[in-house]
């Protein structure tokens, strides 16, 4: 099992101690150098204000900020988590992830989200109703780009009659896709166009808001794991799905301190029922902060991560 970091680039109240020339890079650098698998960032380019009134945040562009993060570092992953395609000409996202995967030197994992958030999509003039045909189309339209060759697509409000995009990216065909959310839709979407899933902890008052089905147990997810299982035999594939969870112990926004015995402890029932990676987020409101809680988590938690590798 390995293990995403979460860099608190939706942390803009405190810019002076994440979001200053250097900030990324370090935290990044020691993240690798305490032994995680890859950092990752949130996407949400123009949230609506009541969303941001009632607990959501900012977050830096996810392609800018992994950028700074690959230049500081020379093997640690690149984690989109997530990345909302359907705001986005899917080209435009294709170039981005693309030039980001060459420059790291084929270190991208790209986490995909249908989204969620209404007023969001409405600003940048993104279709909410059909942003789950959106990103099934989007994720046809990225893999046609990224192998480079003339390519004829035709979108929803774009066309390409003969295009071609170069580089490619260094991971072939393409960086490994794992796609976000607890629906059924969404896992069969993971089986049948990604290489992984990644599903999050959600309680069920919750599943209103974030437009996604209730998961609160390890035994939900083993549940779900069986029904994507199931569908991958139904559709004839036999490649590997990774897995991507968050443990108990800690809370998704890293607001609260880490119990370090419950989150070895989640990570090994985790592992037992086929997670590959979890993404935590650590405490700490200043840059010492993060960093001590790294050096801790690298200290105190990684090792005793179970023996699972995780793929791509």
């Amino acid at each position: 099992m390995r293990v995403s970091y979460g860099l608190p680039t939706h942390r803009v109240d405190l810019d002076g101690e994440f979001l200053g020339p250097g900030a990324i890079g370090e935290l990044a650098a020691a993240a690798e150098a305490a032994g995680f698998g890859a950092v990752y960032t949130t996407d949400h380019p123009f949230p609506g204000d009541a969303w941001l009134a009632h607990g959501g945040h900012h977050a830096l562009d996810p392609l800018v900020a992994l950028s700074f993060a690959a230049a500081a570092t020379t093997s640690i992953r690149l984690h989109t988590n997530l990345f909302i395609v359907a705001y986005r000409n899917p080209f435009v996202a294709a170039k981005g992830i693309a030039s980001l995967d060459v420059l790291s030197g084929g270190r991208v994992i790209v986490g995909l989200g249908a989204g969620y958030l209404e007023p969001e999509f409405e600003a940048l003039g993104a279709s909410f109703a059909e942003r789950n045909e959106r990103m099934d189309e989007s994720i046809a339209a990225m893999r046609a780009a990224w192998t480079g060759s003339s390519t004829t697509f035709e979108g929803s409000g774009y066309r390409a009659t003969g295009n071609t995009m170069l580089p490619r990216p260094v991971q072939r065909p393409h960086p490994p896709l794992w796609i976000g959310g607890n629906s059924r839709r969404a896992i069969r979407r993971a089986v049948e166009l990604a290489d992984g899933w990644c599903p999050f902890p959600n309680p069920a008052g919750l599943a209103g808001r974030t437009r996604t089905a209730p998961l609160e147990r390890a035994e939900d997810l083993a549940a779900s794991l069986e029904y994507a299982r199931e569908h991958a035999v139904a559709i004839g594939r036999s490649a590997p799905l990774t897995v991507c969870f968050i443990p108990e112990g800690l809370s998704m926004g890293g607001g609260s301190e880490v119990d370090e015995e419950r989150v070895v402890a989640s990570m090994q029932e985790l592992g037992a029922i086929g997670v590959d990676w979890v993404s935590v987020a650590l405490p700490g409101e200043t840059r010492d902060a993060q960093l001590a809680a790294i050096e801790r988590f690298g200290h105190e938690v990684l090792p005793e991560v179970p023996e699972r590798h995780g793929r791509r």
